[in-house]
């Protein structure tokens, strides 16, 4: 344990980071439709332009913030909402490679997660990608809301069980519809698309990928909370299920422990969505030192590996 501005930080893996490289920045300026950048003005579809911090996305900025934070492992991965996996292939070809290049490419503590176009999926691609060394796959979780998402990305799942190898579900790009003020999608859209995630998983994804270890962004939008509706409604009691994990990025101590309480401490992994969102105030949450060491080394280490 590190201490850090006045608290302690418990040292271990953080699954879910964004960093972008030079090579991905400058595939996206050379867009001129969204997703695209115009020197660091950020424009997507369906949300307003976004000016992009460029210290966001230093390099040696976000090692010294890794190190502060005492992480031994940093997972970086695609920036979902974005968009890009849903770009007709000889779009999304050259954005991939790009960030996949400059991911691959990352020092120590950086890893990376793998990402695959889902408009036409491409498993023999994204197994090449896979054997470069990264964690396993990130999908968006609008590819995976439901029968035909889990029919059409079976391949890619398939993939990942057959090789042992997680998949991180993160939310997708915003719909048309969606509009409000600035924090509108963060907390709307995406909530909602990991809300559904998690029980499209439940419904489709576990019973024909048995083996598969997945991990849910942003707590699945506090999806585990329904268990008791979910009951009330004839979906079951719910039952935990050992291969499912619920990251922790943008809540704290009372969302941490409501979801604890609910699938148990074991499900949950840390993540803190930088740069969008930073550690929490209590680095092990008010659990205590095996809480923290539970949420932050035992508990990544079995979605990463599969064993502790």
């Amino acid at each position: 344990m590190v201490s850090r501005e006045g608290f302690t930080v418990v040292t271990g893996i953080d699954v879910h980071q964004h960093l972008w490289s030079p090579s991905f920045v400058e595939a996206l300026r050379r867009r001129r439709e969204p997703p695209f950048l115009d020197g660091w003005t950020l424009h997507l579809e369906n949300e307003p332009p976004y000016d992009v911090p460029p210290e966001d996305h230093d390099l040696a900025r976000r090692a010294e913030l890794a190190r502060a934070d005492g992480l031994d492992t940093a997972l970086v991965s695609l920036s979902t909402p974005l968009g890009i996996e849903w770009l007709p292939p000889e779009e999304a070809e050259p954005l991939l490679r790009a960030y996949h290049d400059g991911a691959a490419a990352l020092p120590q503590p950086f890893g990376a997660w793998a990402a695959a176009c889902v408009r036409e999926v491409d498993a023999a691609a994204t197994a090449k990608e896979l054997g470069r060394g990264f964690a396993g796959l990130q999908l968006p979780a609008t590819a995976l809301a439901d029968a035909a998402g889990y029919a059409r990305c079976a391949p890619l799942l398939e993939l990942l069980q057959e090789r042992g190898l997680p998949l991180l579900l993160h939310p997708g790009p915003v719909p048309e519809t969606a509009t409000g003020p600035g924090w509108w999608a963060a907390l709307v859209p995406y909530v909602q698309q990991m809300h559904a995630a998690w029980f499209a998983f439940r419904a489709f994804g576990r019973p024909s990928h048995p083996r598969l270890r997945a991990c849910f962004t942003l707590l699945a939008g506090l999806a585990p909370l329904h268990g008791e509706r979910l009951a009330a409604r004839g979906g079951g009691r719910g039952v935990v299920d050992p291969l499912a994990f619920v990251e922790t990025s943008s809540y704290g101590v009372r969302a941490v422990d409501a979801v604890a309480r609910a699938i148990g401490i074991d499900a949950i992994v840390y993540g803190s969505d930088r740069p969008y969102a930073g550690p929490p105030e209590h680095a092990d949450f008010n659990l205590g030192e095996a809480g923290g060491h539970a949420i932050r080394v035992a508990n990544p280490r079995r979605l990463l590996s599969g064993s502790e």
